[in-house]
């Protein structure tokens, strides 16, 4: 037998470690003995212990003979830490149960089996759901080698995301605007295109008030390295970096110059004379940027949704109305020009930020059994 709310303060275990631990996964554990809890832990940072080996430093009495509730499958490799299954074994667990088994085929059930072979009972699928949306960015990343891709949009009533002279501060409230910086906090890059960056010179970095957060990789869309020199976004006292992404047909000693201040510039193949966004997130993927939060305008997400590189959606709608036949709508473009082909989002959810409503979806994938279900993947990459 297990009891579902230790499994559920392991949940919130794992939660300590957002923003922190990308691109591995978010994964709590608790020690229980005779009924009571002895022991909790969970992956703090990138590189560092993972939740067992914390719960077991902060054990308060020896675990021997004692069940850890573990969000995911122990690892079962050396990688930048020794395998969590062989501590288990060592420290004398007598039952474990896990929230998610480790899908990836090339690690899937090895930890299970090195328990069940020590003769631990071990129980699998508890809150399993919980721990997939939790960890929906891991998941894809692990299994696709591809950034898990959020499109954020906020827009009025009739579906303005600026008025007719190009204003849009502010069309959301103040608590839609901190979730925002949550979610940046969360991920590990933040795109817009260039045309954000020559209307409104944005800062892209994390403000969270009292609390400090991470700021995550910038990344401008700029196929021909239009970029001023003095944007805010080249000229941050920030440890992320930003990165420019550009066309072949940019100009060579604009990008020189931009190197020269800091910025890193990925050269992509021209798609329709622009960035070739399916090409771009293979690189930032190979950097570790495991999941991008999409802050663009109407052609960039246009873009975005046309190569299939969105996989969340989170609409912000304020109760107002501007108007205006020239004023931009979140998503451009050519369009879709039958209702049959729109593209539909799953597993709707809508929550109120003050007087703003959010709906958030997903984009259904072809090959995937549920939306976010991405598959597992190794804790030590």
């Amino acid at each position: 037998m297990f009891n579902m709310d230790y499994m559920k303060r392991a949940l919130e275990l794992a939660k300590k470690g957002i923003g922190y631990t990308n691109p591995n996964p978010l994964v709590g554990a608790v020690i229980v003995k005779e009924g009571r809890i002895i022991g909790e832990g969970y992956h703090k940072v990138y590189g560092d212990n993972h939740a067992e080996i914390n719960a077991f430093l902060n054990a308060t009495e020896d675990v021997k003979g004692a069940t850890m509730y573990v969000t995911l499958e122990p690892c079962s490799h050396y990688g930048k830490t020794p395998p969590c299954a062989k501590a288990i074994v060592d420290k004398g667990i007598k039952k474990v149960v896990i929230g998610l088994k480790d899908p990836n085929t090339l690690v899937a059930g090895k930890g299970i089996k090195i328990l069940q072979e020590a003769g631990i009972e071990v129980t699998v699928g508890v809150l399993e759901d919980e721990v997939r949306k939790l960890n929906e960015i891991f998941l894809k990343y692990i299994t696709t080698k591809l950034p898990f891709v959020i499109m954020k949009t906020a827009m009025t009533l009739d579906g303005k995301i600026a008025t007719c002279k190009n204003e849009s501060k502010w069309i959301t409230g103040e608590l839609s605007r901190k979730y925002v910086h949550t979610l940046r906090h969360r991920m590990s890059g933040l795109m817009v295109g260039i045309g954000t960056i020559l209307v409104d010179n944005p800062y892209l970095t994390t403000r969270l008030g009292d609390s400090k957060g991470c700021d995550p990789t910038r990344i401008i869309v700029d196929s021909n390295a239009r970029i001023p020199l003095d944007a805010r976004v080249l000229n941050l006292e920030s440890e992320a970096k930003t990165i420019i992404a550009v066309t072949e047909k940019a100009n060579k000693e604009k990008i020189r110059i931009l190197k020269e201040k800091g910025a890193e510039v990925i050269i992509t193949p021209c798609k329709k004379e622009r960035v070739d966004l399916t090409f771009l997130m293979k690189e930032l993927a190979a950097r570790k940027i495991d999941s991008i939060l999409l802050e663009g305008g109407s052609q960039l997400n246009y873009s975005a949704l046309e190569e299939g590189i969105v996989d969340k959606v989170n609409v912000f709608i304020a109760p107002k109305i501007i108007g205006g036949n020239t004023a931009k709508t979140p998503v451009g473009g050519l369009g879709i020009a039958h209702i049959k082909d729109a593209i539909a989002l799953h597993n709707v959810n809508v929550q109120l930020f003050g007087k703003d409503i959010m709906i958030e979806g997903y984009i259904r994938k072809e090959g995937r059994n549920n939306v976010y279900g991405f598959g597992g993947g190794d804790r030590n990459s």
